[in-house]
């Protein structure tokens, strides 16, 4: 997500590197620098003019604070005014005082209105721990009717739907009175898009907002399409009474400048984005998270926030102390990866940790090694997966037969699993990481065992280990 961007602004900031302090000659050279960058993003002109004006009116002359870098204290400015450019602070959807709160959607064709309408539910039932309804209300798209209704049928949300021959408005109007008979507390109108912004759209459009008067009126906007984007919501906005703005397919967005542009050219906060095709994969829109994003400081709020969802707290602490105990098995390890997974691929969550997106960025990184590692470890018997020691080399083979793996995936994984055990035991034990896993010579009392057993473990009488 935005990596042209953040690799732009990296070089840019590198111009202030080994300033004593923030003067108007010295910043000019990054201030180009930055302004090239916004625009290269696809962002707004008149957006990235008016951005760099007010970085440089907040740098110059600025009390710098001792032992802080000129050059951060540039980016912590930059920072700043990201925040400020997409609104400041996260805006929430108003809610309704009383009786279902009613959201119409908007948006061109192809921009992931449908989709988004039932991520958004899911995200309002398990979050906000909302009723939601769907209304299908695109009646112009073939088969848009049945792709909410299938979406409505995985997701366990409920769908409005009268066919295709009803009109739109009448459709929202009845469907706001079946949620309000049926107790439902928060209803999406899906309407109809267009390949292009037509007049015959837009008097559609207002007249479901003339009949139906939803608390909310929001765009789906295509981050994809940068300043195609932000212009098509600066026309919506003249025709409807937009109250915010949803950004579809952030995940693939390299550049950004329909996040740093729409709020400024609408006047509508951005509410969500959507970083992936999962259901789940609709995140609600924090300025501040996303300017840490842009800068390569990453977003571990937002990273938690998603362990937390997705984490059983209880099966992580017992797994937790299984391993520092060094009883942790194959079938721990199994679970532990499956919750791994479920935060998403591995490079995006990688890229929320602060510093590493920019490391990692040209690094393909495989996903489908932990479908290998699965098909490894189901391939073992139930015994072999809690007692690792009895798989020998017979044992192996099997295993790398039943998983479609190579000899060689199987003794890495043996090899990999029982070194860790043996680190985090160690550390349960209170000895910190032991000195072979440091690089360093094993110490005194530590022998290298022969035979299959663990590098560096403690040997008890007869030469046998102490721990198994």
């Amino acid at each position: 997500m935005f990596d042209n961007l953040t690799s732009a602004l990296s070089k840019a900031f590198e111009t202030l590197r080994g300033q004593k302090t923030l003067t108007e000659d010295n910043i000019q050279e990054g201030l180009k620098a930055v302004r090239r960058a916004l625009l290269e993003a696809d962002v707004h002109f008149k957006v990235a003019k008016e951005f760099v004006n007010q970085v440089k009116e907040a740098a110059v002359g600025q009390q710098l604070i001792k032992s802080v870098d000129p050059a951060q204290q540039f980016i912590k400015i930059c920072h700043d005014q990201l925040v400020e450019l997409m609104g400041g602070e996260q805006t929430s959807i108003p809610m309704a005082s009383s009786g279902p709160t009613v959201l119409m959607m908007a948006g061109l064709q192809g921009s992931g209105k449908t989709t988004t309408c039932a991520k958004l539910a899911l995200h309002m039932r398990k979050r906000k721990k909302k009723r939601p309804l769907l209304v299908a209300a695109d009646l112009q798209r073939p088969a848009a009717v049945s792709q909410l209704q299938t979406l409505g049928k995985q997701l366990g949300i409920d769908v409005y739907e009268e066919g295709t021959k009803s009109s739109p408005p009448q459709v929202c109007k009845r469907g706001i009175a079946h949620a309000k008979k049926m107790g439902y507390d928060f209803v999406i109108l899906d309407t109809a898009g267009r390949l292009h912004i037509d007049d015959l759209l837009m008097k559609e459009l207002e007249e479901i907002v003339g009949v139906c008067k939803p608390d909310s009126v929001v765009l789906v906007c295509d981050a994809m399409l940068g300043q195609d984007a932000v212009n098509s919501a600066g026309e919506f906005h003249q025709r409807l009474p937009l109250t915010g703005v949803i950004l579809t397919k952030l995940d693939g967005d390299t550049r950004g400048g329909a996040a740093l542009s729409v709020r400024k050219v609408t006047g509508c906060p951005v509410l969500f984005a959507g970083v992936g095709e999962k259901p789940e994969d609709l995140e609600e829109f924090y300025p501040d998270r996303m300017a840490g994003r842009i800068l390569g400081m990453g977003d571990v709020v937002g990273l938690v926030e998603r362990a937390q969802e997705v984490v059983d707290e209880k099966d992580a602490e017992k797994a937790a102390k299984k391993l520092l105990k060094g009883r942790f098995t194959f079938d721990d390890f199994l679970k532990q990866m499956q919750m791994v997974r479920k935060l998403g691929p591995l490079k995006k969550v990688l890229g929320m940790l602060p510093g590493v997106g920019q490391a990692i960025k040209d690094i393909d990184i495989d996903e489908k090694h932990f479908a290998r590692l699965e098909a490894m470890i189901l391939s073992m018997t139930a015994r072999e997966r809690a007692e690792p020691e009895l798989i020998n080399l017979p044992r192996r083979r099997r295993i790398a037969r039943g998983s479609g793996n190579e000899l060689q995936a199987v003794h890495d994984l043996l090899k990999q699993f029982k070194m860790m055990k043996k680190m985090f035991g160690k550390m349960g034990k209170g000895g910190g990481l032991p000195p072979e896993l440091m690089g360093e010579a094993p110490r005194k009392g530590f022998r290298q065992k022969k035979g299959p057993g663990i590098p560096g473990m403690r040997s008890g009488k007869r030469g046998k280990p102490r721990f198994r």
